[in-house]
């Protein structure tokens, strides 16, 4: 489809999320373009609720029962038409729907994996926010794009810069491109300057406290320990097909270079912007064209100077697990992120401490074999619960520490 020909229909999972908020907010400001077609939350339905009476989706979706029919009732009460759904069946059909040209995959998590995946096979233009698609299950996803010809567009900023920075037509041969390395930028999160001693006793308000960027809680703690850092790296792999030891993080405090791409004339071609998600999201909705995000241009004069430094792995263990994983393959990308689900939620609720994170991960990834390969859906999710039973025992151990 040409994007500036057609109306583009729209499925968001994850709508009341930020990447869903800030993609409402660029399909906004071009009604023309864009039709949203299915919203899919799981429990904010009052913000569903009045994203549904503005863009008067045909469908909405939520994670229960009950929560359907509160607001199916509050919609039917204001004149909606859109029908609501609920549960993880729902979310399968709303990725695959037949009039949906677009799949904004942004559910946080492994709940994001099954319909992303989903809308890969149906062929879909998938913007790509949910990177447990790829971490969890890369070959099998992968796999999936290549069959069914989908168009993989990245969200992240960080891939969505490197995106912007490869040649024309990357054909994914990184040699053939003329590609040596890609750096990964990092804001070094809330404790880049704490003194590692202290990193023990800091609180979840602490950690979610992110200096640059406005997230959900599980995301902020992700980038507080760098393990979302991690995550980027074994995304990056599978997006561009280049190994581990040619992906390095910069932190990069500031937030203004997205991520850098180095090549063999020695040039260093990078991708700069505000910190503001709407950039990525605006450029995937429209490429290959340009369109309005709202987003306050770069003053360069304003920012002045720009900082890099290399990530210190004793204040950042979880980063060199991410590394150790993508190296290692099989089921290890999966069980590193199962765990790190598990020990983030563990330490939100207050079981674990925040220096615990890397130790349940740690623990986790030794106990279970990486040699699986996983080759489907299935082995992939059951690889996950494996992790998950782990990692719960690891988190009571730890917490009683």
């Amino acid at each position: 489809m040409n994007a500036g020909s057609a109306v583009q229909r729209l499925t968001i999972l994850g709508s009341t999320g930020s990447i869903g908020v800030n993609t409402l907010d660029v399909v906004r400001r071009h009604p023309q373009r864009y039709q949203i077609v299915a919203l899919c939350a799981h429990r904010q339905i009052d913000r569903l609720f009045e994203q549904c009476v503005e863009f008067e989706p045909r469908h909405a979706v939520v994670g229960e029962a009950a929560l359907a029919a509160e607001l199916a009732a509050r919609l039917l009460a204001v004149g909606s038409r859109t029908e609501v759904g609920y549960g993880p069946d729902a979310l399968l059909r709303m990725a695959a729907l037949p009039e949906v040209d677009t799949v904004m995959a942004a559910i946080v998590g492994a709940a994001g994996l099954p319909p992303t995946l989903a809308a890969a096979v149906a062929g879909k233009k998938i913007l790509l926010a949910n990177k447990e698609a790829l971490v969890m299950a890369g070959a099998v996803f992968m796999r999936a794009i290549r069959q069914s010809a989908s168009i993989l567009l990245p969200i992240d900023s960080e891939h969505n810069a490197i995106f912007q920075s490869l040649p024309s037509g990357y054909s994914g041969d990184p040699d053939d491109g003329g590609v040596l390395g890609l750096y990964l930028t990092a804001s070094g999160g809330p404790f880049r300057l704490t003194p590692v001693a202290d990193l023990a006793s800091v609180s979840p308000e602490q950690a979610c406290a992110h200096p640059n960027w406005v997230m959900g809680r599980k995301i902020s703690v992700d980038s507080a320990t760098m393990m979302n850092k991690g995550l980027e790296v074994i995304e990056a792999h599978w997006l561009f097909n280049v190994p581990a030891e040619r992906i390095e993080v910069v932190i990069h405090p500031e937030s203004i270079v997205h991520s850098l791409v180095q090549y063999a004339d020695g040039s260093v071609i990078a991708e700069l912007g505000n910190p503001d998600m709407r950039t990525p999201i605006a450029h995937a909705l429209a490429y290959p064209q340009r369109i309005a995000a709202g987003v306050e241009p770069l003053d360069l004069f304003k920012v002045a100077a720009l900082h890099f430094e290399r990530p210190d792995l004793q204040r950042f263990p979880c980063l060199a697990l991410a590394y150790r994983a993508l190296k290692e393959g099989g089921c290890a990308p999966t069980t590193l992120n199962a765990a790190n689900e598990v020990a983030v939620e563990a330490f939100l609720d207050g079981r674990i401490g925040f220096t615990a994170i890397p130790r349940v991960i740690a623990g986790a990834m030794d106990e279970l074999p990486a040699s699986c390969v996983p080759g489907s859906l299935a082995e992939v999710l059951a690889a996950d619960r494996m992790a998950r039973i782990a990692a719960e025992q690891l988190v009571v151990v730890l917490g009683r520490q």
